[in-house]
């Protein structure tokens, strides 16, 4: 590997102590991976790292056999044990023997913990993904803080594979079934981490302590199992032939429903799973090492690598933000509104910002049903543990309810999360304007509307934003700030240090109908739903589209629900044609007054035959195959990409990504969606060009 790969990386020291263990155990060498950064910059690996890990442990093996130490112990800094790999130099790797190197790098050091002539401890104190959870399994023996807010191995949903020791010990520690739901399952829905406990419980850890003495503690654990007073009994995983296969068969069929064989990744994680029951550990980690080194020079982990370099860097640094220092303190917050919506940004603003928020509807019922949300968020935040009682008891009383919006007159933002109706919305912001300071910023979370003219018959219109969360607010990282025609930059500045005060990703967009994520998803819903009115059989609509959104479109939109769904299409075909499809099957679906196309019958999730019944079936039914839908969808997404690029609707294409990621949730190893259309050779055929430069989120020719 080249000298300059990895110049950016920030090297993890592995920092050797002796402890004298308590009982007369004897000597445990503590190892503490930390970078000497602040737990906003995790520990990872990367070459130099590794390499001096080797060293560290090479030594600790000398001092091992001469008898100087009698147990080895890796721990974390503050917060943080360990999370994997450093990607920064992956994108510069340009031949299959670099990324070889690579993994066989990362699995000589870990073997070397392994091959270690006195017992190894982890002792998990904090965040542990990827390589971090791999020198985990390395050890003997591990013990887990209860405070862990996250363990996972993310390869998969990068477009990786757990290279260095995972798709072999993991399964032999807890079993096929459990080990691939962390490989393959988790990964694929969104990234889902497991909490500390959910690890220990899986039996990843073989010992849980309490965050505040949890190093005393695990070192106490540590000295009984080196003096023999105790013992850790494991069930035997790898006896079971049939249950194995049987679950790798299972994991096939979650990658087919997630990614439609379209990303390698989770198929070569599943087979080494499948051979890791009756490999020996050379014979695993060589086949990982082929794996990983495949995978680098493959265009599914450029893209997943561009998707989490947007992730981390864009997202911290909105293009077309204006400067910091003209925005505004936001000291107390109105809300306009008090259903789930409401509630939810209530929750959101007093958990973020820490000020008192007001919330405003029709009648007490509705204020003190929104209220009632909130205090029964933080209950439930307290009896999980995760807030004190002063902590719950400080939130519930930051948030009030009243009828009357006087209670807005000395706060600095207020937001309305009312019907989406342009008029309702006008008189909204009309009547508290009466009320407010000209200096209060009025944003207004619309899904769809003008911002410009919802702010068109005040008195200072410059003061108005869009604000436009995703649902479930406390989950979508997504916040679309979209300023109107007459708003000022310090309004804007306020809305982005807010928005970054709520920990949102915050990306900036022109007024346009439906903004960036749902106008993408109008568009690409619309397309869908028009082959499936035309005659092509849902089924064979989902196959199509497998993998390209985190969950197929009719599913989507009963979380979304069908009158929502409806009045975005309808806005969109008010502002832009005939190109965004307005379904008479869902008009139909909403008339009706039905949640979904499916429902349960008999405790699975089947299409609703009353749904079925109200379907007007083509005079001239067009029934496509799987492939040529797949090309019309991906077409009419490519065209409605050109289309807002030409418009100027985000800053730059890397927006649009960033957008579908973090509020729509589409898979990292698409890299959203814009490096999928530039693979597949779409917007060459819509476009006449690819979208992102060669290399961006591809493998450099």
């Amino acid at each position: 590997m080249s000298e300059t790969s990895f110049d950016t990386e920030v090297v993890t020291r592995a920092i050797a102590q002796d402890v004298v263990l308590p009982g007369g155990a004897g000597t445990l060498a503590l190892v503490t991976l930390d970078n000497g950064h602040d737990h906003t910059k995790p520990n990872t690996f990367g070459p130099q790292t590794i390499a001096g890990l080797q060293a560290v442990v090479d030594e600790l093996a000398r001092r091992a056999e001469a008898g100087e130490i009698q147990a080895v112990g890796i721990t974390g800094k503050p917060f943080i044990f360990a999370v994997g790999a450093d990607l920064t130099g992956v994108g510069h790797v340009t031949a299959r023997d670099q990324a070889l190197e690579i993994a066989q790098a990362g699995h000589r050091a870990f073997a070397s913990i392994m091959d270690l002539p006195v017992p190894t401890f982890a002792f998990v104190n904090g965040a542990a993904m990827g390589g971090g959870v791999e020198i985990a399994l390395a050890c003997d023996y591990r013990s887990i803080s209860g405070g862990v807010p996250a363990v996972a191995l993310p390869e998969c949903f990068l477009g990786l594979v757990p290279g260095w020791g995972g798709c072999y010990l993991l399964p032999r520690l807890i079993g096929a079934e459990k080990a691939l739901k962390v490989i393959i399952e988790n990964p694929l829905s969104m990234n889902r981490m497991l909490k500390g406990v959910e690890a220990y419980r899986l039996g990843i850890a073989d010992a849980i302590f309490e965050p505040a003495d949890f190093l005393e503690d695990s070192l106490r654990w540590a000295a009984s199992i080196v003096s023999g007073r105790s013992t850790i009994t494991r069930t035997a995983t790898t006896e079971d032939a049939a249950a194995w296969d049987a679950a790798c068969d299972a994991a096939v069929a979650v990658a087919d429903a997630k990614t439609a064989r379209r990303s390698p990744a989770p198929y070569r994680a599943i087979e080494l799973v499948r051979a890791a029951r009756t490999s020996e550990r050379a014979t695993a980690f060589a086949a990982e090492d082929d794996a990983l080194a495949d995978l680098l020079m493959g265009d599914e982990l450029r893209a997943g690598l561009y998707a989490f370099d947007l992730v981390q860097r864009r997202a911290k640094r909105p293009a077309g933000a204006p400067d910091r220092a003209l925005a505004r303190k936001v000291t107390k917050v109105g809300i306009v509104g008090a259903g789930l919506m409401a509630s939810q940004l209530a929750m959101l603003f007093a958990r973020n910002l820490g000020v008192p928020v007001v919330m405003t509807d029709l009648d007490e019922e509705r204020v003190a049903k929104g209220v009632g949300y909130v205090h029964g968020e933080v209950d439930g935040m307290l009896a999980k543990g995760r807030i004190n009682q002063d902590k719950a008891n400080f939130l519930k009383g930051l948030v009030t309810g009243s009828t009357s919006k006087d209670g807005f007159a000395d706060a600095d933002f207020v937001i309305e999360a009312v019907f989406e109706e342009m008029s309702v919305k006008q008189q909204v912001f009309a009547e508290v304007e009466e009320v407010v300071s000209p200096e209060c910023v009025l944003a207004t979370n619309t899904s769809s509307l003008s911002i410009t003219e919802m702010a068109s018959k005040l008195q200072h219109p410059e003061r108005v934003v869009g604000f436009h969360f995703f649902n479930p607010v406390a989950v979508m990282p997504l916040l679309e700030i979209i300023p109107g025609e007459r708003t000022d930059d310090a309004t804007l500045a306020t809305a982005f240090a807010t928005g970054k005060g709520l920990k949102k990703t915050t990306i900036r967009v022109k007024d346009s109908a439906s903004f960036i994520t749902n106008r993408l998803l109008g568009r690409f819903m619309g397309e869908y739903s028009r082959i499936v009115d035309e005659g092509t059989s849902v089924e064979v609509a989902d196959e199509a589209v497998a993998g390209l959104a985190p969950m197929p479109p009719f599913v989507l939109m009963g979380l979304v629900g069908p009158a929502i769904a409806l009045h975005n299409s309808e806005t969109l075909h008010r502002a832009f044609g005939d190109r965004f499809h307005v379904s008479p099957n869902l008009k139909a679906m909403v008339a009706a007054r039905k949640p979904g196309y499916y429902t349960v019958i008999d405790g699975k999730q089947v299409p609703d035959p009353e749904v079925l019944a109200l379907r007007e079936e083509p005079a001239d039914p067009v029934a496509l195959t799987a492939p040529e839908v797949r090309e019309r969808v991906l077409s009419a997404i490519a065209d409605e990409v050109g289309r807002m690029l030409q418009e100027g609707v985000v800053q730059a294409p890397m927006d649009i990504d960033l957008a579908m990621i973090t509020g729509a949730g589409f898979q990292f190893w698409n890299g959203g969606i814009i490096p999928l259309l530039d693979r597949e050779g779409i917007s060459e055929k819509v476009l006449g060009q690819r979208i992102l430069p060669a290399g961006a989120a591809s493998v450099r020719a």
